[in-house]
């Protein structure tokens, strides 16, 4: 395991994933790759979660030649359907009402890229939400309360979102938020980062 004195970058520009590695309380700095986040042809929605968070990790490698770079993506599927970021409150509804009384697997890409060698970790966090029966009235009220429309699957666990749900299932609730800190801390743990 190598001692480093590698700086920590985030490759993300969503403010939910840097709330959550702030809680790791190690330094890291932040840049938002501009990458496609579309599925390939016939790509299994796994293989999407995990392509996706290398792919944001990667780009930051330029810019930054000497880090460890963590690229993190989440897909929602939903009877082998994804569920995509809702942009309007339109989508937002119409997801949601796909979800209502249905359970929704969440799939959390995660990878540590060393970009001074080239080698990265990479993995996929399962995390399912059983949503409850929802009424057209609670649904519109909540996309109007919350506004979701950047999250996938068009709700925010860790506010209103809440009550949408029957039940959750997984190791590790971050996940679900976007970005997995138990396996996150296993890896930087290989690099003699952090942690109690």
């Amino acid at each position: 395991m190598p001692a480093t004195a590698q700086p920590l970058i985030l490759a993300s520009g969503s403010i939910y994933r840097r709330r959550l590695l702030e809680r790791l309380q190690l330094p890291f700095s932040w840049h938002a790759p501009d990458i496609a986040e579309l599925r390939q042809a016939d790509e299994p929605p796994h293989q999407m979660a995990e392509r996706l968070s290398l792919n944001k990790a990667t780009p930051c490698s330029n810019q930054y030649p000497d880090a460890l770079i963590i690229g993190s993506d989440q897909v929602a599927v939903l009877d082998e359907q994804i569920l995509g970021k809702p942009k309007t409150t339109e989508r937002a509804f119409e997801q949601l009402s796909l979800c209502s009384g249905k359970t929704v697997q969440f799939l959390t890409g995660l990878c540590l890229l060393d970009s001074a060698t080239g080698k990265h970790q990479s993995t996929v966090i399962p995390f399912h939400v059983t949503f409850r029966e929802l009424s057209n009235d609670e649904i519109t009220r909540y996309i109007e309360k919350d506004q979701p429309l950047d999250c996938a699957g068009s709700f925010k666990w860790e506010s209103l979102g809440i009550s949408l749900f029957e039940s959750l299932s997984g190791n590790d609730p971050t996940a679900l938020e976007g970005l997995p800190l138990i396996a996150l801390s296993k890896m930087l743990r290989d690099y003699r980062l952090l942690l109690p």
